[in-house]
């Protein structure tokens, strides 16, 4: 997997050929989906299907959204799907306290798994470092916005700046992120699969938030999401003098175009460039 995974593909569960697209669609990381994406009945079915496509190595990373926690398949999805070989982390949705994750790192998976935080709730997103921070285990927090939005009675708006009373609990959640020492979290879905300009603009405005990368739910909006956080070339070349100047001259200066770089800026000049071995 790459450094910088900028693309997470959600797939349904009990639709295994939609996962198997998925799995060939260039995605960094499949989502396999057991929560919102799979009706009631269907969740046994999901879980079983899950565990049966995990049980080899697939050819790129999965992470596995269970239920939420306090649900009735919550158990019965932990115990099918974290044993399994395949599996390169849990997604764990509706987390309100630092304790939930502890229990589940602690007693319900085996040692090491990695464990990833949504944060869905305005509580959720109160406790945003308590929880980035509750143990070993955790490797990332993340916004469900679907549901956070309706927990806040935010307008809901496909382009950017319409639901902008987001951008305060995005911003949260990237500043507890790394202030935990934890990697800048992905951005959440763009519901619309046929608005590519607007998830163009609202992955923008991501990235300009301190996203890294974006979660999508079909293959058509991963390019989009992978030009939209890779840097421009403008932004190499302004990378590239950064890093030769800094390596010519160490510690902080001015350079010719009148611009100051220091250790920070550097830092985030070398992050550029790995960026762009992407392109």
């Amino acid at each position: 997997m790459t450094a910088f995974p900028l693309t997470w593909l959600y797939a349904p569960g009990d639709r295994p050929p939609v996962v198997a697209k998925a799995l060939t669609s260039g995605a960094d990381i499949v989502v396999v989906d057991l929560e919102d994406a799979v009706a009631p009945d269907r969740k046994a079915y999901a879980r079983a299907a899950t565990a049966e496509l995990l049980a080899e190595l697939p050819p790129v990373p999965v992470h596995v959204r269970v239920n939420a926690l306090d649900s009735p398949w919550a158990g019965q999805d932990l115990a099918a799907v974290a044993p399994a070989p395949g599996l390169c982390a849990l997604r764990l949705p509706k987390i309100t306290s630092p304790a939930e994750v502890v229990r589940i790192a602690q007693h319900a998976v085996p040692a090491g798994l990695p464990l990833y935080a949504l944060l869905e709730t305005a509580l959720g997103v109160e406790r945003a470092y308590a929880v980035a921070t509750a143990h070993p285990s955790l490797r990332g927090i993340a916004l469900g916005e679907a549901d956070l939005r309706a927990d806040l009675g935010v307008r809901a708006g496909l382009g950017a700046g319409d639901d902008a009373g987001l951008d305060w609990s995005r911003s949260r959640v990237i500043v507890a992120a790394r202030a935990a020492g934890l990697p800048p979290p992905a951005q959440s879905v763009h519901p619309d699969v046929h608005d590519l300009e607007g998830l163009a603009a609202t992955s923008a405005h991501g990235r300009a938030l301190g996203f890294l990368g974006r979660a999508a739910i079909h293959p058509r909006q991963l390019p989009v999401i992978e030009r939209a956080f890779l840097p421009t070339e403008e932004e190499i070349e302004q990378a590239e003098t950064i890093v030769k100047a800094a390596a010519a001259e160490p510690g902080a200066q001015a350079l010719p175009d009148g611009r100051f770089i220091d250790t920070a800026v550097v830092t985030a000049a070398q992050r550029t460039l790995s960026l762009a071995r992407r392109r």
